[in-house]
């Protein structure tokens, strides 16, 4: 009888063995609960031929593991986990055994894969030192769609041939050895030890652009870029090329455009008239475009502009299906500004005025640094016979605001008074007049002429975030987060800035944006929920903790290495901090406490400066929250088990602890109102320096006729101004989405399941 030969990694042939791959499987389940070899291998419909190759073997292996995961069986996600591991060793080892990490080190610096600083930045001893910090065994905890991201996306690759050329403790030890190699040599093995640890225990959580590039050639890691464009064609165009630059080196781009004049506007003394802004959206639309980022999937941005734009009719549709090419731009999504007089109007019943920002340009910067001057200047500008304007009612305004916002999923919101007044930016001299891709980042921006004006800044932040479902107690952050901060501090100054005015918004303000992973298994373990008011007290408990924790990290670090250039400009120089600026309505949610030192630390401050202007931000967090193993960012679950739609197939994950907390998750469509949510997000912006990516959710099942009530939408809307929320982001609708391709998905029930597609989303804010 004729063997069946195998083609192994090496070219090589040998006989097929059946036990070897039987062996692989049962070490695969060993020590876990719930499974089985045998329903590995039989779900896996192997048909052995001669020729077949021996990674063709395992992948299918794999395949069959992760088709087993269900509510009913959830440990498949860890054999399934176990068995890339092992396919990726192979690949990368040639063997089940890793190598040294100075050899693999040095394998990839001479293939270009490593920064070459890396050999220079430490000695053979050292290197010995770092490879025994590395726990290879925490590779074979990772579940099945922490593996998947990590190759098809961390880790270094030949993304062409598919070559792998590292695995996820080498990444984690090099992406901490990288950060601290400047420090002092009688401490820094002992800081690449500890943040080694806190990565690769998901006590903290890093974003694409870290988690891929850090140890590599690349340099700019910086997640959201926020560009400002003035009323000119030299702008405009520098704008142009910010763009280009950032979104190839896999930044998600923040755009504000709100100086742009309108239609009709004279040019050059009446010479011509003014296009109108579509025209430059769709050149912004095409350079964010022109770029995929790491060839993934392509560049993305958010574009902002005030409600009271001359255009804004035009402006609120951009995004529908509705209308043809030419006056639709469809490949961006918008931010829409507001302050307090643009909810007035709307609760007075009264009038919204637009006009087109060249004719008042005094008012358009009062709108965002002087409220009570914006007024002024507003009503002043209504009464002017002589400037070209129009006239809404307020609420039908905010009505059409909030269809497109409904419709599309993607129109989002910023209130621009409070961005500026909970801030540490004082809004006289650094105003905040746009947010990011994804709604969360608050920084002061100045357009730029031409793309190498050092006049202008373009404002950069570098994300990470705390994985809340790993403290037991509010003293518990204190290490997590002085280890987040001087991780990110230290990647501000090794990284590079393709831009000067980039460079220089950064050397002035060293600005970070730290969030929350698994904040939905916070709750549930601590037995509270979304819509439980339980869950206020608790949560004004540990997000004070969190951001005393942070701002004392900084601050220590300032004492340490210096304060950022520009400290004496920021609230915290007088003794204002977070906890000093927020809209006090929140304190009808949760009675306002002081557990924390707060006084020491404004007398610090005051002392030493701080070393970093912002420190914290609420991003989407969705693939690093996959590796952590944790439920994304702060949102509540959609599903017990998700299955995430990538370009890699659809992904299934479960929610940390499923069979013990089951019943103390609250998932999102079982909510009949956003308003649990909001409130927590509103307690959390108390202590947060910059803003929240908020979303706001809707199932239509818990509405008469199944149609969300316009009133309910505005309700909403007024209810997060009040508590002072800065901005908002995506809009969801349950559609019923989670009952397509099931069958694909194994036997997973129909209505437990939540397809999740982030094609469209940035490589870098969602982490």
């Amino acid at each position: 009888m004729t063997q069946i030969q195998v083609i192994k990694r090496d070219g090589s042939k040998e006989e097929l063995d059946i036990e070897k791959m039987h062996k692989v499987v049962m070490w695969a389940t060993e020590g876990i609960t719930g499974v089985s070899a045998s329903e590995v291998e039989l779900k896996s419909h192997i048909q052995f031929y001669t020729g077949i190759k021996t990674g063709d073997i395992q992948e299918t292996l794999i395949k069959s593991a992760a088709d087993l995961i269900s509510e009913e069986t959830p440990n498949y996600q860890y054999v399934a986990g176990r068995l890339i591991n092992y396919h990726l060793r192979k690949q990368v080892y040639g063997t089940y055994t890793p190598w040294d990490l100075i050899t693999l080190v040095k394998h990839n610096v001479e293939q270009g894969f490593y920064d070459r600083g890396l050999l220079e930045a430490y000695n053979n001893e050292e290197w010995e030192k770092l490879n025994n910090f590395i726990k290879h065994e925490r590779d074979e905890d990772f579940t099945y769609v922490a593996m998947e991201q990590w190759r098809g996306k961390y880790l270094v690759q030949n993304r062409v041939t598919k070559e792998m050329f590292e695995t996820p403790q080498m990444a984690y030890v090099l992406i901490a050895a990288t950060l601290f190699q400047n420090y002092p040599t009688e401490t820094r093995l002992q800081w690449v030890k500890d943040y080694y640890d806190a990565i690769s225990q998901y006590d903290l959580s890093l974003p694409t652009p870290v988690m891929a590039g850090v140890r590599t050639p690349q340099k700019q890691f910086s997640s959201c870029v926020l560009i400002e464009t003035n009323d000119s064609l030299d702008s405009i165009n520098a704008t142009t090329a910010s763009i280009v630059k950032y979104v190839s080196q896999k930044a998600g781009i923040g755009i504000g455009a709100g100086r742009i004049r309108a239609l009709g506007a004279p040019i050059r003394k009446g010479d011509a008239f003014h296009t109108g802004v579509t025209p430059f959206y769709k050149l912004f639309q095409s350079a964010t475009r022109s770029c995929s980022q790491g060839g993934v999937r392509n560049g993305a941005a958010t574009l902002y502009y005030p409600i009271w734009h001359y255009e804004i009719e035009d402006l609120l549709v951009l995004k529908n299906n509705k209308g043809t090419e030419d006056n639709r731009v469809r490949q961006m999504d918008y931010g829409v500004q507001f302050n307090k007089l643009m909810y007035e109007r709307l609760i007075t019943n009264g009038d919204i005025t637009v006009f087109s920002p060249h004719d008042v340009p005094e008012m358009y910067e009062a709108f965002f640094n002087d409220q009570d001057k914006f007024k002024e200047l507003y009503e002043r500008a209504e009464r002017n016979t002589k400037l070209r304007k129009k006239t809404y009612k307020a609420a039908d305004l905010f009505s059409r605001f909030m269809q497109e916002r409904k419709d599309t999923g993607r129109i989002y919101l910023q209130n621009v008074d409070h961005a500026n007044t909970h801030s540490p930016f004082d809004e006289k001299i650094a105003p905040v007049k746009m947010s990011n891709l994804c709604a969360e980042i608050d920084l002061p921006t100045v357009p730029l002429n031409d793309v190498n004006d050092e006049d202008g800044r373009i404002a950069l932040c570098t994300l990470s975030a705390i994985n809340w479902g790993n403290v037991k107690s509010p003293h518990d952050f204190e290490k997590m987060c002085k280890l987040a901060v001087r991780g990110l501090d230290a990647l501000l100054s090794y990284q590079g800035y393709p831009i000067k005015a980039a460079r220089k918004a950064t050397e002035e303000f060293r600005p970070l944006g730290i969030g929350i992973i698994n904040f939905a298994y916070f709750l549930a373990k601590n037995d509270v929920s979304y819509s439980d008011p339980e869950a206020l007290p608790l949560v004004d408990e540990y997000a004070e903790a969190w951001s005393y924790y942070l701002i004392k990290a900084s601050a220590d670090l300032a004492e340490e290495q210096g304060a950022c250039t520009r400290w004496k400009d920021l609230k915290s120089a007088q003794g204002r901090l977070p906890i000093d600026t927020y809209k006090q309505d929140v304190d009808e949610l949760v009675k306002h406490q002081e557990r924390m030192p707060w006084n020491e630390l404004r007398e610090q401050i005051k002392r030493t400066g701080q070393r970093n202007a912002t420190l914290m931000a609420l991003m989407p967090a969705e693939t690093s929250a996959q590796i952590s193993n944790a439920t994304n960012g702060i949102e509540p679950p959609r599903s017990f088990v998700s299955i995430k739609g990538s370009k890699d197939g659809q992904l299934k994950q479960v929610v940390p602890e499923y069979r013990r907390l089951k019943n103390r998750y609250e998932l999102l469509w079982d909510q009949t109102s956003p308003e649990g949510y909001l409130k927590l997000c509103s307690v959390l912006q108390k202590y947060i320096d910059q803003g929240i990516s908020v979303n706001t959710s809707y199932n239509p099942q818990h509405y008469d006729d199944e149609k969300i009530p316009m009133s309910s939408m505005l309700q909403h809307l007024l209810m997060c101004y009040k508590y002072g929320l800065k901005q908002l982001y995506y809009f969801n609708t349950y559609d019923g989405q989670g009952e397509i391709n099931i069958d694909a998905l194994g036997e997973t029930k129909q209505q437990e399941l939540e397809v999740l597609d982030d094609q469209e989303d940035c490589e870098s804010c969602v982490i």
